[in-house]
């Protein structure tokens, strides 16, 4: 697969973002994209929601011209029909709770214009640092699941496939010292490891570890959805 630094670039390949001026991001975390974006096309106005109370306090504290925090969820979206060209789900949708799943496609469905673009971009369950997430936090069955509710979604006929992309995303950690503060200290996630699986985890970690940090390279999936006229 090929291998995107910047994933900015390949989506403005995908969704020409100059002429999507209007977007909503659905479990935004730290927005650290909808912020790159925002400095690289200005004229972009982007709601950025996020389910997370204490990530949520972070975001508003660093202000952005254009970006607009929301704590709320996909599955519930506080803006009435029709008023966005974009929507953005970055390593989300495999977070909502499988229940929702279904609703919250329908609520981005609901809050897109005629010919809107859901853009999902999700890891893929494989790769060599997915062998030490999962030690301590398994997504199988949850990235199945987004996977398999992007599908129902458009057999449903409400929406069209416009591209389906899949790429290596590269990530780099000083040690591990900085990989348990980015992926086991986060906010959203409740990990409480025990001595045994942290030095299980760590011993894993560092067979990567270089002078330079440790390096991976990390499968992506894309799946770009257009909203289809009432069905």
């Amino acid at each position: 697969m090929p291998l995107i630094n910047d994933e900015l670039e390949l989506l403005d390949s995908l969704v020409a973002l100059d002429q999507h001026p209007s977007i909503v991001e659905l479990g935004c975390g730290a927005a650290q994209l909808s912020r790159s974006l925002l400095a690289r096309f200005p004229r972009c106005d982007v709601k950025a929601l996020e389910v997370d109370e204490r990530q949520h306090a972070k975001n508003l504290a660093k202000h952005q011209s254009g970006l607009h925090f929301l704590q709320a969820g996909a599955q519930a979206i506080p803006f009435p029909a029709g008023k966005f060209d974009l929507a953005l789900m970055l390593k989300s949708l495999h977070h909502i709770p499988l229940d929702l799943m279904e609703q919250a496609l329908g609520e981005v469905w609901r809050v897109l214009r005629p010919g809107g673009l859901l853009y999902v971009l999700e890891p893929v369950f494989a790769g060599t640092h997915n062998e030490i997430m999962r030690l301590f936090h398994d997504e199988e069955q949850v990235r199945a699941a987004a996977l398999h509710s992007v599908q129902r979604a458009v057999a449903s006929g409400a929406w069209q496939q416009a591209a389906e992309v899949f790429f290596d995303l590269p990530v780099r950690y000083r040690d591990f010292a900085d990989f348990e503060q980015r992926l086991i200290g986060v906010t959203y996630l409740d990990h409480r490891l025990d001595a045994n699986t942290l030095a299980a985890v760590r011993s894993r970690f560092e067979q990567h570890m270089s002078p330079d940090g440790a390096y991976f390279e990390r499968p992506m999936r894309v799946n770009l959805l257009r909203k289809l006229q009432d069905c």
